[in-house]
């Protein structure tokens, strides 16, 4: 018989013993909500939705909103390499927006201490209409890397990206392949204390997901701070000693990768 998880006993961490390095992601008890919003087509429709507000105002209670995330707690120290894992809904995506400034938490506090570089989405913070070595200045610029600076990395950043002559392209006419070459290269050249990597790997070829890979691990081994959002648990095991499971918008556990792979697992093998 299949052991089963029981939701209202399982801790919602693991034990582990004191860690005096610093902290440098903080989420104290973040919320975050969204207003149910069905797709507008038409200015008839946005007449048809004024009119149901005001008539809900009037007339009775507004619609529920929905809650990507309910009171996420958690602290990550420096050097720690740490997986958010979860369904395709739980919250992943909102709580690293959320956490790098791109939204804001309904209620509750994220702070980070120390430069960070985002890989949350496909051409994030890109300027389309600029070439690739423009926007590795912009984005460089971001994260307070100096142009003088930039300008001795631009050779190895080129490089890395392996975009050749595209480099003084528009970015609007590269493929998404081209654009996540592009946004990791700069991100693992300017040297950040933190990133954030959200499943834009998968993008690509092999080889250099590869590559990438073996960065990310080289850049552990310097003692960055990384969090990682991905489906693969074999990436997981390779890159993460700890992670935290998001099951419906809630920290359904946190602790050592293994512990929590292994419970996430059952309840995916529960579920089919």
């Amino acid at each position: 018989m299949t052991a089963q998880i029981e939701p209202a006993t399982m801790p919602t961490s693991v034990p582990e013993a004191e860690d005096t390095r610093p902290a440098v992601i903080v989420a104290d008890h973040i919320y975050k909500r969204y207003r149910k919003q069905s797709q507008q087509v038409s200015l008839r429709h946005e007449a048809q939705r004024l009119l149901a507000r005001a008539l809900r105002r009037n007339t009775g209670p507004t619609e529920e909103p929905f809650w990507a995330l309910r009171d996420v707690t958690f602290t990550i120290r420096a050097g720690e390499s740490v997986a958010l894992i979860g369904r395709n809904g739980a919250g992943k995506t909102t709580l690293f927006r959320v956490l790098c400034g791109i939204t804001h938490a309904s209620q509750g506090r994220a702070t980070i201490s120390g430069r960070f570089a985002t890989l949350i989405a496909l051409g994030a913070g890109f300027n389309m209409e600029r070439t690739g070595r423009e926007n590795i200045y912009l984005n460089a610029a971001i994260q307070g890397v100096p142009p003088a600076q930039v300008r001795t990395l631009m050779p190895e950043i080129i490089a890395f990206s392996e975009l050749g002559d595209f480099i003084d392209t528009p970015v609007k006419r590269y493929s998404s392949g081209m654009v996540t070459r592009l946004g990791f290269s700069i991100a693992a050249h300017i040297f950040p204390d933190i990133i954030f990597v959200d499943e834009v790997l998968a993008v690509g070829d092999a080889a250099f997901q590869q590559k990438c890979m073996a960065r990310i691990m080289a850049m552990k081994a310097e003692g960055r701070t990384l969090m990682f959002v991905s489906h693969s648990a074999d990436t997981v095991r390779d890159l993460c000693e700890r992670a935290i499971w998001l099951h419906h918008g809630k920290i359904r556990l946190d602790g050592p990768t293994e512990t929590v792979l292994q419970q996430y697992e059952l309840l995916l093998a529960n579920e089919n």
